[in-house]
């Protein structure tokens, strides 16, 4: 029953002490309470100690993942103070560890550039810990405080004996702080750490803050693993060019301070068509990037300009080469630091830098370096003049190209390819469009589909590799021009995804080594051209299953042989059935259910496809996101692009764990 406003009084405010808004509201302080709720928490442990490094004060950061899910992080910078902090009357240990905004990084305090939670970090992670630990080291002594969800067990003490637990680290650091914590699962639901998922973070921690050496162990898989980069983005960017031709051999290296700003930059061309470009402050990843990316991408432009313009490539000021011509084939690195208190985001996350200073900053220090870089490398400067105005090139033939496309409103759906059995709902939000292998398989999906809201566009055969060609000749590709037609945004300069017309994008194969490669071409096609598509949550793959296995009128689908296996014991036939325990549908009697192993969907009736793989209610369906642009940037590359040995070396490393059905 709800109260009158006269009983609304004071008391009945709730007022959260200590931690426990922490726990009431974690997503608020990690974002979300799954696995990347957990990184999260580790991140701003890791992070401490990386704050310590960009203050000029750690070299070395060891992180253990230890067994039973604990996790350590230990480090040599100055430690916490643990002596009683005169405001609170308290051990500044225990006030850091649990008081929100509590903490040197504000006010006129030790860190003036920062990448954690401001204070919030280390106490955030200690109220979503079952357990935590804390040693700091200082002027050769140790001290410690143990807490549970966030409270402490006993007051801070010096540190006698060894902690328990068994560091693979020995902390032999003068000063320091030593971490160790294990996540709550009665708040998070996984609480395992991943190997991959640190190692890859860790890795690029160490490319952004040259000179801190990072060690990694990993207790369950016994791997250990240690990361060092002296010239920091610039192996960066070598790293995510080695498997392409780079036009300019040694990346474009510029770095400079304004009014408090650091700026740092490195850029290397390479012949491929597409952009890599990825941007950060104060060492945190800003993926829909901002204030620094837009001044970077203004100064580039104009300082291109202007040196083609003094050699002569460019005649007439309306010959100016776009941005995009100047993105074409670009590997980037824009870093920024700055004063912590002073950085602004544009939403919570921390996704987009906010700040309208930085980008003048940024576009000055650019623009001049860049001017200086071409005056003393004119050959270097050449090639990559060359290989700009080869993109303006093809950015008019690819307009011509899409000119044609669009003609006749065709991209506005005034004409929809004739092989699209388009749906009858009109809402994106409630429409599908199965992408569908063959012709076959595409008549049993028009036929077993729900027409309200189901669209079917047929592909025939494998379309274009996208990775090795310019969207001129990729138009040209009749397969993927319904596909663009049928989708609505129109490609290239002129894409809209506001004009998407389905908010699901079911890829939809055969289960067999020929499926696989179309819908990596497809990936490849959305990842390059649509992106959207995959960060905005539009992309699915069906799962179709490999196994029909019946008994009468008893019917079992099976999507994967362990599936098959679990559904045979329900017959009592064995793993591995024998031909007189099951038989494929030839007409014969058997003692066992008959087994039929999928070929392709054109093999299903179209009730069967839409009942084992269509049918809402009942269909499974694999979601495409994009956890690390940069990780998959290097994947497509290697495995769709002009460079054999990569993709040859790739193959005979995991040739063993492919499961092949020719």
């Amino acid at each position: 029953m709800d109260k009158k406003p006269s009983e609304y009084g004071a008391k009945e405010i709730q007022v959260l002490e200590g931690l426990e808004p922490v726990r009431k509201r974690p997503g608020m302080y990690i974002g979300s309470t799954d696995e990347r709720g957990l990184w999260v928490m580790i991140k701003e442990i890791i992070d401490n100690s990386v704050d310590e490094a960009m203050a000029g004060r750690c070299n070395n950061v060891w992180i253990t993942l230890q067994k039973d899910n604990f996790v350590t992080v230990a480090d040599d910078g100055f430690g916490i103070p643990w002596e009683q902090h005169p405001k609170v009357k308290k051990s500044a240990l225990e006030v850091a560890m649990t008081v929100l905004h509590a903490g040197g990084k504000f006010g006129e305090g030790a860190y003036k550039v920062s990448g954690g939670l401001h204070g919030v970090g280390a106490s955030a992670v200690n109220a979503l810990s079952e357990y935590m630990r804390v040693e700091t080291r200082r002027n050769n002594k140790t001290y410690f405080q143990e807490y549970t969800r966030g409270k402490p067990k006993a007051p801070v003490a010096e540190e006698k004996e060894q902690a328990p637990f068994n560091y693979y680290f020995p902390w032999h650091a003068k000063s320091g702080v030593r971490t160790t914590f294990k996540a709550d699962n009665q708040i998070l639901s996984v609480i395992e750490p991943k190997l991959d998922t640190v190692l890859k973070q860790v890795k690029n921690r160490a490319y952004l803050v040259a000179g801190l050496a990072f060690h990694l162990y990993d207790e369950s898989s016994n791997q250990e693993k240690h990361f060092y980069f002296d010239s920091g983005i610039t192996a960066l960017v070598k790293h995510i060019n080695k498997n392409r031709t780079v036009v300019n051999q040694n990346p474009i290296y510029i770095h400079r301070s304004i009014d408090e700003v650091d700026v740092e930059i490195a850029i290397q061309y390479t012949d491929s068509y597409t952009q890599n470009v990825e941007s950060y402050a104060n060492v945190q990843s800003t993926e829909d990037g901002g204030t620094h990316l837009t001044g970077f991408k203004t100064a580039l432009t104009r300082a291109i300009n202007d040196y083609a313009r003094k050699q002569g490539y460019l005649k007439e000021k309306e010959d100016n080469l776009t941005g995009d011509d100047t993105l074409e084939g670009l590997t980037a690195v824009v870093a920024i630091k700055m004063n912590s208190e002073k950085l602004q985001y544009e939403s919570q996350t921390k996704n987009k830098l906010g700040n309208t200073e930085v980008a003048p900053i940024v576009s000055q220090v650019v623009k001049e370096g860049l001017d200086t870089y071409f005056e003393e490398n004119p050959a270097e400067g050449r090639r990559i003049i060359e290989k700009v105005l080869m993109a303006a090139r093809a950015r008019m033939a690819a307009r011509a190209a899409k000119d044609a496309v669009l003609r006749k409103g065709a991209l506005e759906g005034m004409t929809l390819p004739g092989k699209l059995a388009d749906c009858q709902e009109k809402d994106p939000s409630q429409s599908e469009l199965y992408i569908v292998e063959g012709d076959s398989a595409g008549g049993s999906a028009k036929q077993g589909r729900d027409r309200k809201s189901q669209a079917i566009l047929p592909l025939k055969g494998k379309i274009l590799n996208t990775e090795r060609a310019r969207l001129d000749k990729i138009l040209e590709f009749e397969e993927i021009k319904a596909l663009v037609i049928a989708l609505g945004t129109g490609i290239g300069d002129g894409v809209s995804y506001d004009r998407l017309r389905y908010h699901r994008i079911i890829l939809m194969t055969d289960a067999d080594v020929d499926g696989s490669h179309i819908r990596t071409l497809l990936l490849t096609f959305f990842f390059r051209y649509l992106p959207e598509l995959i960060t905005r949550g539009y992309v699915y793959i069906a799962q179709p299953p490999l196994y029909k296995i019946q008994k009468g009128k008893e019917i079992d689908y099976a999507y994967s042989d362990e599936e098959k296996d679990s559904i045979l014991k329900k017959y009592k036939i064995p793993q591995t059935p024998t031909q007189d325990d099951v038989t494929e549908e030839t007409g014969k009697k058997t003692t066992g259910p008959n087994l039929q192993r999928y070929k392709g969907l054109g093999e299903m009736n179209p009730d069967q496809l839409w009942e084992t793989t269509m049918n809402p209610e009942f269909r499974v369906l694999k979601q495409v996101n994009i956890e690390d642009a940069t990780a998959a940037d290097e994947v497509f590359n290697m495995l769709m692009g002009d460079e054999v040995p990569p993709r040859k070396r790739f193959i005979q490393t995991h040739a063993k764990q492919a499961i092949l059905d020719i």
